[in-house]
């Protein structure tokens, strides 16, 4: 699924009168996790999962184009566990 599709569904189901209203609330939903994740925030959807902001420890690696060993920086990356309806919706 695309987010163009995920507009689409939303209108659909959510009974919207517009594309607009649809692309606005899919885009007001990724826009509040984003920025809640940037603060350092877990945000969690019952039924769905949890959504956090995980920090990585530096580490070496391998280019792979070269074969050249690497020191890769410590970051924050996202993370997402998925909730037991998730799951069981899945299985």
């Amino acid at each position: 699924m695309t987010k163009e599709s995920l507009i689409q569904t939303v209108l659909k189901q959510a009974k919207l009168e517009s594309k607009n209203q649809a692309k606005a609330a899919v885009e007001a939903v990724f826009g509040a996790i984003t920025k809640s994740l940037a603060r350092g925030e877990e945000v969690t959807v019952t039924g769905f999962g949890t959504f956090r902001a995980a920090k990585t420890a530096a580490r070496s690696g391998v280019n792979p184009k070269t074969g050249e060993r690497i020191q890769i920086p410590a970051g924050i990356k996202p993370k997402f566990k998925a909730g037991k309806a998730l799951k069981e919706a899945v299985k």
